[in-house]
């Protein structure tokens, strides 16, 4: 069982969804007998081996010893070399997708498997070859041949499926197979921490280990989520569970039938979260949107986009959090002209850009700042107003604070020197070896222009100012500073 941070553990889950109350008998609400009986013959257990460094334990004894040759008869690990290997083995669930044989299933059900098996529930065992897989998604797609047409399912619109909403899941809970259960979609957009594309529909459905891979129904019979975590304690589950949403999981899953591999979208911008200081700075309302940090000179938004640009909507999508961005832009076909919303000086403006192709891990992502040395003894030069307002200290960037905090010599800004402890700064992170390159989206050059920008902000009755900063390593973020 894969582990998340605060007990999540990924297990084979299959969720359940109970019926629509509409018309009741005395004795309930209507049965779902029917549909899961129409939806069961496409639902499978699948199997994986491998073999494992193992063996059985014995005792070991000191070289030369008289007991030594003797026991060395008796060990049951003798011949197999200095690591014994032995099998294991694990359960989970699936799903065909096709007459013709694909299975949908999470990566982790199958990941290392030297062997795959597929039990569907009219008894048969298929040997299934693994098509693809994606680590990002946790979905895998296998191949199982059958002389005959396979039941099969499809995927549904994910986005219809509200808060509230009944849905149904089969699976191969602790190994018993075909079991539904029914539960309602408990909420949406959850973040569990598992990849860079978290978008979980999370359920009340009964999940147990043996269900990861299987599938979640809406109560049209669609396959609205494929079952993948739960909360647990120890190995309990607390009744919470989550499934990859089906619209997220679709595109995926035909580009691994397809090719074997997965071809997402690029953007080639480094973004950070809109703050709710970062909005202040900015003057806005809410901290929809996904701020861009920095933009890769090889990538295809290089000319198109600026550091500083705030994001706001991609192909017609709201970038709501950040979060959204990364899997808004996976999502989307390579080498698509794609228009694109963002927030550049203060009004909003349409670009095109076309999409490259991820070819490396990562993606569109935050860029963490590396933390500077400690503070610098140079002397600085106060713009009047800066400590006042900020509690900040800079000087212009020379030789020697360079060689103090061993910033390259290509990287160019305004060094800070001073950040007054308890201020506003300090506990954003501002700290000395740090470069202002920007002041609210304005390039600035000397210290006169970073105290006449400071000024206009605090006539204005700005609540924050935002400054873009530069560490010694050359990465750069954004930082909102509240004006005094």
């Amino acid at each position: 069982m894969r582990r998340f941070t605060i007990g999540l553990i990924v297990v084979a889950a299959a969720l359940a969804g109970a019926p629509a109350f509409g018309q009741t008998q005395p004795d309930g609400p209507a049965s779902v007998a029917s549909l899961a009986a129409k939806l069961s013959p496409a639902v499978v257990n699948i199997g994986s081996s491998r073999r494992v460094p193992g063996g059985t334990p014995f005792p070991e004894f000191p070289e030369g010893s008289p007991l030594e040759d003797m026991f060395d008869q008796l060990n049951p690990n003798q011949g197999q070399g200095e690591g014994p290997m032995q099998q294991a083995t694990s359960l989970g669930s699936g799903f065909i997708i096709s007459a013709d044989g694909y299975v949908v299933t999470n990566n982790h059900v199958i990941e290392g498997a030297e062997e795959i098996q597929v039990f569907l529930p009219d008894g048969r065992r298929l040997p299934a070859v693994l098509t693809g897989h994606d680590d990002k998604t946790d979905l895998a797609v296998l191949k199982i041949s059958s002389s005959t047409p396979l039941p099969f399912v499809e995927f549904g619109d994910s986005d219809s499926a509200q808060v509230g909403d009944w849905v149904m899941a089969i699976g191969n809970p602790f190994g018993l197979g075909g079991s539904v259960t029914l539960g309602i979609v408990s909420a949406r957009n959850r973040d569990i921490a598992s990849g860079p594309y978290d978008d979980f529909i999370q359920t009340d459905a009964s999940i147990n280990q043996g269900n990861s891979g299987g599938p979640l129904f809406d109560m049209n019979g669609k396959v609205v989520g494929i079952n993948t975590a739960i909360i647990a304690r120890g190995n309990a589950s607390l009744g919470i569970g989550f499934a990859v949403p089906g619209n997220l999981a679709d595109p995926v899953v035909r580009q691994l039938a397809e090719f074997g591999e997965t071809r997402r979208g690029w953007l080639g911008v480094g973004i950070q979260e809109v703050t709710d200081d970062i909005a202040l700075s900015l003057d806005r309302p809410d901290t929809h949107g996904a701020m861009v940090v920095d933009i890769d000179p090889d990538g295809p938004s290089i000319g198109v986009l600026l550091e500083g640009d705030v994001i706001l909507q991609f192909d017609g999508k709201t970038v709501a959090r950040m979060r959204d961005l990364p899997r808004i832009v996976a999502e989307t076909e390579v080498g698509k002209a794609v228009p694109v919303t963002v927030l550049r000086n203060g009004a909003e403006t349409s670009l095109d850009i076309t999409l490259g192709r991820l070819e490396v891990p990562g993606d569109t992502a935050m860029v963490a700042g590396t933390e500077a040395p400690a503070v610098s003894e140079m002397d600085s030069v106060p713009a009047a107003g800066l400590a006042e307002l900020l509690g900040l200290g800079v000087a212009p960037l020379n030789d020697a604070a360079r060689a103090e905090f061993g910033i390259d010599p290509a990287t160019q800004g305004i060094i800070i020197t001073q950040v007054a402890d308890g201020s506003d700064a300090y506990d954003k992170g501002l700290i000395p070896g740090l470069l202002i390159t920007e002041v609210n989206q304005k390039a600035v050059t000397s210290v006169d222009e970073i105290e006449t920008l400071v000024s206009e902000a605090s006539v204005a009755k700005r609540a924050a100012v935002l400054f873009k900063v530069v560490d010694p390593a050359g990465a750069s973020r954004f930082i909102a500073v509240r004006l005094d």
